[in-house]
C-alpha cells in the first residue's frame, strides 16, 4: 500500500477508534450510545465532504496522488454512516421493527436513511470492475454524491435542533465545493478562484444560518445574522467558513509560488 493510501486508511480509522475508546472509558457520558450516534454521523458527513474536496484540491494544488484517495474517503463515509444506523438500532434496544417505524415516521430519519442508501450504492460501485462495467454511466451515477450531500446536511440540521453551528459550517464548505464546480474549467483551476469563492461561501453559510433560524425556530434570525459581525464571543460558523476558504487559497498560492 502506497504511503498516501496508508495514511488515508489510518485517518479513516482514527475517529472510530477514538469514539470506541471514549465509550470504553466512560468519556461519552451517561448516554454513550447517543453520543456515539452523533460522532459517527458527524464523521460520515466530514468524510463525504473530504471526498468531494479531492477534485478541486487536485486541480488547485497539482498533487497527482489525491485522486487515489477519493475512493477511500467515499467508502469511509459510507462505513461511518452505516455504523451510525447500527448504533441507532442499538439505541432502540435492537428492536428492528421499532427502528424501521421510526425511520418511516420521522422525516429527518427518512432523509438520513435515503442518504445512506445513496452512499451504499456509490461505495458498492466504486471498484475498478464497476468503473469499467458502467463506462460513462459511472460518472453520472457518482454525481449522486451532490444530492446525497444535501440530504446528509439537511439531516444534520434537523437532528441538531437549536444549536446548528456545526451544520452551518459544513453547509458553507459544501457550498464552496458546489460553487467551484459551477465555474468554467479555465477559471476554476486558478488560485484566484479560491480567493473569490471564500467570501461567497461565507455569505452563503450566513444566509443558510439565517434561513434556518427564521424558518425552523423562534430565535430572532436577524440577531443571529448580526452576530457574524461581532467577534466578542469568537467567530461565528460563517466566519470560520471564510477563514478556512481563505486559508486554502493562501496555501495553494504559496505552493504554486514555491514551485
Amino acid at each position: 500500500m502506497c504511503p498516501w493510501r496508508a495514511s488515508a486508511f489510518l485517518a479513516l480509522l482514527a475517529p472510530g477508534i477514538w469514539i470506541a475508546w471514549q465509550w470504553a472509558t466512560g468519556m461519552l457520558g451517561p448516554e454513550p450510545v447517543k453520543e456515539a450516534i452523533h460522532g459517527t454521523g458527524l464523521w460520515a458527513v466530514r468524510f463525504l465532504l473530504a471526498s468531494l474536496a479531492i477534485t478541486p484540491l487536485r486541480w488547485l494544488s497539482d498533487l497527482p496522488q489525491l485522486p487515489y484517495l477519493r475512493r477511500q474517503l467515499g467508502v469511509g463515509s459510507f462505513c461511518y454512516a452505516f455504523t451510525h444506523l447500527l448504533l441507532f438500532v442499538l439505541d432502540q434496544n435492537l428492536d428492528l421493527p421499532k427502528a424501521v417505524l421510526e425511520i418511516v415516521q420521522r422525516f429527518y430519519l427518512t432523509i438520513g436513511f435515503v442518504a445512506l442508501l445513496g452512499l451504499g450504492a456509490l461505495a458498492w460501485t466504486s471498484t475498478d470492475g464497476w468503473t469499467r462495467r458502467l463506462g460513462r454511466d459511472w460518472k453520472r451515477l457518482h454525481r449522486l454524491a451532490y444530492p446525497i450531500g444535501v440530504l446528509a446536511i439537511l439531516h444534520f440540521f434537523l437532528q441538531s435542533k437549536a444549536d446548528v453551528s456545526e451544520p452551518v459550517f459544513v453547509s458553507g464548505l459544501f457550498l464552496w465545493l458546489m460553487l467551484w464546480r459551477s465555474l468554467p474549467d479555465g477559471v476554476s483551476r486558478r488560485p484566484l478562484a479560491a480567493f473569490l469563492l471564500a467570501p461567497a461561501a461565507a455569505l452563503g453559510a450566513a444566509g443558510v444560518e439565517y434561513a434556518w433560524y427564521a424558518l425552523a425556530t423562534n430565535i430572532p434570525a436577524g440577531l443571529v445574522l448580526a452576530a457574524n459581525l461581532d467577534l466578542t464571543f469568537g467567530p461565528r460558523p460563517a466566519v470560520w467558513v471564510g477563514i478556512a476558504s481563505l486559508g486554502l487559497a493562501l496555501l495553494v498560492t504559496l505552493r504554486r509560488v514555491a514551485r
